[in-house]
């Protein structure tokens, strides 16, 4: 059997289009969404990231906002930037990219934002409510995949899902949030990691396998049950020298051998990555919409 093609790219975009309809509704009730971006230090792959997020404001009517920090920008002085879009009512949500150059500093940093403008769902707060299902900004990558796999009709109520990898960003929300009783979830989760014993064992039982350990072609054919959904979360680069930048993205799945056991599965590039950039708008626009309450 050959794999449906989950395409992130033709989802987010049919995501930005009903969010470019709500950005124009709010902005003809005078509230226009607006998201702040702090980047510390010019690293390619994050200045990448965030003129892409920009770009994607753009489009669906979103005002975007950099504050560009030098590498060596000290705690107290990120702090302050923080503390400028939390007192700016323009600013709805805040956009910390990370990593920054000096990791320690990260979680004081994202703990200053307002839990009402963490559209990251990274605050302690937006994640005690997301564990508990209350309303809150959900992590955007988790988040996307809810969305991909609602949108792409897979059959999630009820389903074995197995989560490999337990991050606070990927592994363990999207483990939580499939577990609760929702119109998202209502699946039974395992969450696998460095630490378990005979993996194989549970990927061959996967429904719906999930792989977010950020390393390339962990997930071969023999892991995967047939008809299994394959989520890929992973971005590797890869050395190629056919290509003209020395490099290739590939995922943590075996892409080619697995799309032929699998009924469906995310491509690397175009899978999940554009659909965390739209969850972000989409926490954006959130925000904005509190402005009405």
């Amino acid at each position: 059997m050959a794999a449906e093609i989950l395409d992130g790219k033709r989802i987010s975009q049919e995501m930005r289009d009903e969010l470019k309809t709500e950005v124009e509704g709010l902005a003809a009730k005078g509230v226009t969404p607006g998201l702040g971006v702090i980047l510390v230090g010019e690293d390619p792959a994050s200045r990448s990231y965030v003129s892409a997020k920009e770009k994607a404001c753009a489009d669906v009517g979103i005002f975007s906002l950099e504050a560009s920090l030098s590498a060596d920008a000290s705690q107290q002085e990120i702090l302050d930037q923080v503390q400028t879009y939390n007192n700016d009512e323009r600013i709805d949500g805040i956009l910390v990219q990370l990593p920054l150059p000096d990791a320690s500093i990260e979680e004081d940093v994202l703990n200053a934002v307002l839990p009402e403008k963490d559209v990251d769902g990274f605050h302690p707060v937006n994640v005690g409510r997301m564990m508990l299902g209350l309303p809150t900004f959900l992590p955007c990558t988790p988040h996307g995949i809810l969305h991909m796999l609602k949108r792409s009709g897979a059959e999630v109520s009820g389903a074995h899902v197995v989560v490999i990898g337990r991050s606070n960003i990927v592994g363990r929300p999207i483990a939580n949030m499939l577990s609760q009783k929702s119109e998202f979830g209502n699946a039974t989760v395992t969450l696998c990691h460095t630490g378990t014993r005979d993996m194989d064992a549970f990927t061959r039982e996967a429904d719906i396998l999930i792989a977010a350990v950020g390393r390339p072609h962990t997930v071969s054919a023999d892991m995967v049950k047939v008809g299994a959904v394959v989520i890929d979360v992973g971005v590797n680069r890869v050395e190629d020298a056919s290509r003209k930048r020395g490099y290739r993205l590939v995922g943590d799945v075996d892409y080619d051998e697995v799309a032929e056991k699998a009924s469906m599965i995310t491509p690397v590039p175009g899978g999940v990555g554009p659909m965390t950039i739209t969850m972000l708008l989409v926490n954006t626009v959130q925000a904005a919409r509190g402005r009405l309450s």
